[in-house]
C-alpha cells in the first residue's frame, strides 16, 4: 500500500492568530505536524499553504510545500488542489493531516490509509472512537456517527444519536450500558481517493452539509461509502485555544515525549 499525505495549514484563525507558526518547544508548531507524518508510512509528505511565511518557516525544515489559493472554502477542497498540481492519479491515496494536530500518531495516519485501501468500494475512509459518556453526546460540537455491518457510515451528527428511546425516557445522565458500542465520536483525520477529490469539489453543498456543517455529509448525499473504523490508539486534542496550546507545549517541554504521543 502506497498513500501520500497533505498537511493544510492556513495562518488566519479567530482564536489563535498565526497558529501553524506557534512556537511548541523551539519549533512552529506546524513543523510538529510535519514531523509527525514523517514517521508514518507515507511515500510523501506536504504542507498546502496559501500564506508565504509558513512557506518560509518550513523551508527551514526542508519541508516539501504546495502554494494553494486562498479562496478554498475547506480544507478538501485545497487537497484536491495540490492532488492536481501535482500529477497525482485517481486511485493514488491521500491522508489529510491537520495542521493543529502536533501530537498526531503516526499509526492513525497509516491505519487511515490502509483502510481505505482495503475498502475498494469506498471513497474516504475516517476514524471514530468510543463515547465516554452521556454528556460528550448532547454536546454539539462532537460530531457522532452511526455505521453499517460492513463498517461504513451511514450518517453523522451534531446530535445525540443513536437515540435510546427507552433508555433516555427514563434518564439522560448516561449511556445505556447495553449499547456503549454503538456509541462512536467522530475523529477529524481522512483518508480520500483522489478520483473522489476532484467529484467532490464539484458538487454543489448538500442542504444536510450546510445544516449540520459537516463537510463529509456532501459526500453521504451524493451517495459516496465513507469506511469508518475504531482508531487503535488515542488520538490527541488538537491545538484550537490557548489552553490546548499550553498544554501541548508542557508535553513537549520534555525531550523524552518528543519521540511519543503523550
Amino acid at each position: 500500500m502506497s498513500f501520500r499525505v497533505v498537511i493544510p495549514a492556513r495562518f488566519g484563525s479567530s482564536r489563535l492568530p498565526g497558529k501553524p507558526l506557534l512556537d511548541i518547544a523551539g519549533k512552529p508548531m506546524v513543523v510538529h505536524v510535519y514531523e509527525r507524518a514523517l514517521l508514518s508510512a507515507a511515500s510523501e509528505v506536504v504542507v498546502a499553504t496559501d500564506d508565504v511565511r509558513i512557506a518560509e518557516a518550513l523551508r527551514d525544515y526542508n519541508a516539501p510545500v504546495v502554494m494553494t489559493r486562498a479562496d478554498h472554502p475547506s480544507g478538501t477542497d485545497r487537497l484536491q488542489e495540490v492532488a492536481t498540481l501535482r500529477g497525482w492519479q485517481a486511485d493514488d491515496i491521500v491522508v489529510n493531516v491537520q495542521g493543529d494536530e502536533p501530537l498526531i500518531p503516526p499509526r492513525v495516519i497509516n491505519q487511515v490509509a490502509a483502510n481505505l485501501a482495503s475498502a475498494p468500494l469506498a471513497g474516504m475512509a475516517t476514524l471514530a472512537e468510543p463515547l465516554q459518556e452521556a454528556e460528550q453526546l448532547f454536546n454539539p460540537n462532537i460530531v457522532k456517527l452511526v455505521r453499517d455491518v460492513n463498517d461504513f457510515a451511514l450518517y453523522f451528527s451534531r446530535a445525540p444519536m443513536p437515540w435510546a428511546r427507552d433508555s433516555f425516557a427514563d434518564d439522560r445522565s448516561q449511556l445505556p450500558p447495553e449499547a456503549l458500542a454503538l456509541y462512536l465520536r467522530h475523529l477529524g483525520i481522512y483518508a480520500y481517493r483522489v478520483g473522489f477529490l476532484h467529484d467532490y469539489v464539484s458538487w454543489p453543498p448538500a442542504a444536510i452539509e450546510q445544516l449540520e456543517s459537516l463537510e463529509q455529509l456532501r459526500a453521504l448525499y451524493q451517495g459516496v461509502r465513507i469506511h469508518v473504523d475504531v482508531a487503535h490508539e488515542a488520538l490527541p486534542p488538537g491545538v484550537d485555544t490557548q489552553a490546548d496550546l499550553d498544554r501541548v507545549r508542557a508535553i513537549l517541554a520534555n525531550p523524552s515525549n518528543r519521540g511519543v504521543v503523550a
